[in-house]
């Protein structure tokens, strides 16, 4: 039991602790209100430079960045063209720009050199989707970055692509690839860059157009022998008019054979053949005076073990109707052969023109492949140089078969 003094005693240090309590619940009242950090304040100032805030703490707004990306065509688009994907930035540089198709596959291009745009290599393909991420970055270094996707057209109109090359097939050094199309091209430009060459060797290979339908591509010179080439065709994403697009994305294999370059000589009436560093000489008849053989290089087109000849075709009247010439080759659509002939009742070749512009030489009715014109024709191929010097003719036209070697390659 507490005597007086001490219950006192007891009740004075109470009262000194509820003063002392007093003044600190009053003075962390205090520094709330006047100037003291509070648990909001506190955690908004722990938040990093980008605005990330502490755990429990609030972020502050982040600076937006001044990069401004545009993506053509808008996000949700239908029915684009091709060709009018781009993507740019103003006020910044572009620093990433991926763009992939429905299935993932990632379309390739590049970033201009003033990083302010981007487009792809290549047309896109037709009737596809496809999602854009481009990223840029302003003066400041902060980002700005856009997500959209968007569909090409299916195209209602197609032109329809062919050309003289079988998969896998052996050709001749002059051998030039003739492309043909079923419609007028409009953008000529355009439907090159869907028709590329790949060599073993570094052969470059250029187009020449020789109207709106047909492009024949050769190299400079004649093919090196055995020259592995592939042609890429890829052509279904090309407008090659408005409205209407390619018809062909594959590629074309071929190679090219040993050499051999045939001159024949409308004055001498002899044909000399190089063949792979070997050369041999040929009796032959050539155009007449009246009828002269085309001058200049023409190229084996096709093949032909026996084929009929009627002059009516080639506008000569009747002057001939042979149905059965052996070891026939075409070197002009407008009718030039490389033949045999067992009808030639004139001098011996290789002493006389006598032809209505073929070269022929010796044979046998139904054809012998011993004889000069047999022994030739299976020593040939498709693609193989045929040249004619000294005849009073005028140089075949270019476009007269495969004709474009008397193109020069600066005109090419």
């Amino acid at each position: 039991m507490k005597t007086g003094k001490t219950a006192g005693a007891a009740i004075r240090r109470g009262a000194m602790a509820l003063a002392m309590g007093g003044v600190l619940l009053l003075t962390a009242a205090c520094n709330d209100d006047k100037g003291g950090k509070s648990a909001d304040a506190a955690a908004t100032a722990s938040a990093d430079a980008n605005g990330t805030a502490a755990p429990g703490g609030s972020a502050a707004s982040p600076k937006a960045s001044a990069a401004v990306l545009a993506v053509e065509p808008k996000d949700g688009a239908q029915d684009v063209a091709p060709s009018a994907l781009k993507v740019s930035v103003s006020n910044g540089k572009l620093t990433t720009v991926e763009v992939t198709d429905k299935n993932g596959k990632p379309v390739e291009g590049a970033i201009t050199s003033d990083g302010t745009g981007w487009k792809p290599a290549a047309a896109l393909a037709v009737g596809m989707a496809y999602k854009v991420d481009a990223q840029a970055k302003d003066d400041a270094g902060l980002v700005s970055a856009s997500t959209t996707s968007f569909t090409t057209l299916t195209p209602d109109k197609k032109v329809s692509t062919n050309d003289n090359i079988a998969d896998g097939a052996t050709y001749g050094v002059g051998m030039i690839v003739s492309v043909n199309f079923t419609k007028d091209v409009k953008n000529k430009d355009e439907v090159l860059k869907g028709i590329t060459f790949q060599t073993d060797n570094g052969t470059v290979v250029k187009g020449h157009w020789f109207d709106s339908r047909r492009v024949d591509f050769r190299p400079e010179e004649y093919w090196k022998p055995g020259t592995k080439v592939t042609i890429k065709y890829r052509l279904k994403s090309v407008e090659v008019a408005p409205g209407v697009y390619g018809d062909m994305d594959k590629d074309e294999p071929f190679t090219i054979g040993r050499s051999m370059v045939s001159t024949a000589d409308a004055k001498t009436h002899k044909m000399t053949v190089e063949r792979d560093g070997r050369s041999s000489t040929l009796p032959v008849t050539m155009g007449a005076d009246a009828t002269p053989s085309w001058s200049g290089t023409m190229v084996v087109m096709a093949k032909e073990k026996v084929t009929h000849m009627n002059s009516q075709t080639v506008g000569l009247g009747a002057e001939y109707d042979i149905p059965d010439v052996p070891h026939a080759m075409r070197l002009t659509p407008s009718g030039t052969f490389v033949h045999g002939n067992y009808w030639y009742k004139g001098m011996p070749f290789g002493n006389t023109n006598g032809s209505h512009g073929c070269i022929s030489m010796q044979d046998v009715q139904g054809g012998s492949d011993s004889s000069v014109a047999g022994t030739f024709y299976n020593e040939s191929m498709v693609g193989d140089v045929v040249k004619v010097v000294n005849s009073k003719e005028k140089t075949v036209s270019p476009s007269n078969g495969l004709g474009g070697w008397n193109i020069t390659w600066a005109n090419w």
